[in-house]
């Protein structure tokens, strides 16, 4: 009675007209309900929805693949910001040697994880990374290992606890709104292959927990679905898809029917009146009964149309998922140098918002405090005045894999002028094809002492460079 009321009086003062109750607004009657609320009803369906069309659709695949390959690549790196360069060599150098071992699984290394992180993201929305302590026994490198937990791993539950906290969504909380304990499933709900322990529940503290998820609304506990916008669409334009395949496959099945006076073969296979059942294949004949004329099958052609309304319908999925359509759909046809610069560059803006506030921030950062206080702790670091210097130790600078030039040369000319006019400095620009200028000054020296003692002549990238005997020296004992 009360929306009723307003509506009336909104239309009588006017103003926005989309929060008008008109003839052409009466149907669209949006929820009011939070995001968390929306989670509860439909979180699970959209999650096993998306999932179902990355094993059957392709262009839900590739786009998964797409998105994974371009927020991660080959891995997103820290650079120590250690003070001492002895100290930060140090560091690189165990965590090379951790990240092989860093996952629990033991099917891929750190930046592996990282991928499957990002993949999980897209798919569900979040994703958990539970944080093994092993013993020193166990001969890793770092005493810690790291196991992903799918989304469906926690489940929604809401009620109020004996000891005065709060489970909302499978997460509980202290009373001053803190995250404290995860109550996960003990196996996944839907893995008949792991019998027993089926719907109990484990409580893990949350600081054995990182929770990686991407919300879109504030105060959302859990994660939606990048899909949720394209599902639909997907799905029926799937389903038309195939009705087109098959309706082709029947239409070249069948070529025409032709009657004849009286029965020439032999003994076949009758259906219940008694007439012959022949099966069907391109260009046949079918031979009917007696006084039946022959007529030909006109199937109906898919039409000028087709291509027009999967392109209108797979920009529109392009849109809701965020990835450019000839990523999408690997169709070059209508792709220039302009319209493929834009989009690109546009992407990568979205792709790098994603990796530092979410991937580096929520997943990266933490790993890696954790990771060198453990080494540290362990004996696996020598790190002098931890305790005081401990924020130092655990500060890294992370490096995003670089992105591929449109145009190299216009791209690195333009580099270098923004360079020698001071407006970008050269470690800048290093890091931003995700290497350590420190590593690259290394071995550019590296490179220019082994050419000299040679006898090599490169021309003018060896003119001027650094002489480094004591590499030399190491090489060559």
């Amino acid at each position: 009675m009360f929306s009723a009321w307003r509506r009336r009086l909104g239309a009588l003062i006017g103003g926005f007209d989309a929060g008008l109750g008109n003839r052409r607004l009466r149907g669209f009657v949006a929820s009011r309900a939070h995001v968390n609320t929306l989670i509860q009803a439909a979180g699970a369906d959209m999650t096993a929805r998306a999932r179902y069309l990355i094993r059957n659709n392709g262009y839900a695949a590739n786009a998964v693949e797409a998105f994974a390959a371009n927020a991660v690549g080959y891995g997103i790196k820290p650079k120590s910001r250690a003070a001492e360069p002895e100290i930060r060599a140090a560091i690189h150098k165990l965590w090379a040697m951790w990240c092989d071992e860093a996952d629990s699984e033991w099917l891929t290394d750190f930046y592996g994880l990282q991928r499957r992180v990002a993949r999980e993201l897209f798919i569900a929305g979040e994703v958990f990374v539970r944080i093994r302590s092993r013993w020193p026994e166990d001969g890793l490198v770092v005493p810690l290992q790291l196991q992903l937990i799918p989304s469906e791993m926690l489940p929604l539950t809401n009620r109020s606890l004996d000891n005065g906290n709060a489970l909302r969504h499978g997460i509980e909380f202290d009373k001053i709104g803190r995250r404290v304990a995860y109550h996960f499933y003990r196996r996944h709900p839907g893995d008949v292959t792991d019998p027993g322990l089926t719907g109990e529940t484990v409580r893990v503290p949350a600081s054995e927990v990182i929770h990686v998820v991407d919300p879109v609304d504030a105060g959302q506990l859990r994660g939606v679905s990048r899909f949720a916008p394209a599902i639909v669409k997907l799905f029926l334009l799937d389903q038309y898809d195939d009705a087109e395949l098959d309706r082709k496959k029947v239409a070249a099945m069948f070529a025409g029917f032709v009657r004849r006076p009286a029965p020439e073969y032999g003994a076949q296979d009758t259906d219940g009146d008694g007439a012959e059942i022949m099966p069907l294949e391109p260009g046949q004949l079918q031979v009917l009964g007696p006084g039946e004329d022959i007529t030909f099958s006109t199937p109906a052609d898919v039409g000028g149309q087709y291509e027009a309304f999967q392109y209108r319908t797979l920009l529109q999925v392009s849109a809701a998922l965020g990835i450019p359509y000839a990523v999408l759909t690997n169709d070059m046809v209508k792709a220039n140098y302009s319209n493929t610069r834009a989009a690109l560059l546009e992407f990568r803006r979205r792709i790098e918002a994603f990796q530092y506030s979410v991937l580096v921030y929520q997943f990266c950062r933490p790993i890696y405090a954790r990771w060198i206080a453990v080494a540290a702790l362990s004996g696996a670091l020598d790190l002098p005045n931890w305790r005081a210097r401990r924020r130092e130790y655990q500060s890294a600078e992370w490096l995003t894999p670089k992105w591929e030039w449109v145009d190299p040369l216009k791209d690195a000319k333009a580099e270098i002028e923004q360079i020698r006019a001071g407006l970008k400095s050269r470690a800048q620009a290093v890091a931003e094809r995700g290497m350590d200028i420190e590593e690259l000054d290394a071995e550019i020296a590296q490179d220019c002492a082994r050419a000299r003692a040679l006898g090599l002549d490169f021309g003018q990238a060896m003119q001027g460079a650094p002489a480094a005997p004591e590499v030399l020296g190491e090489e060559n004992a």
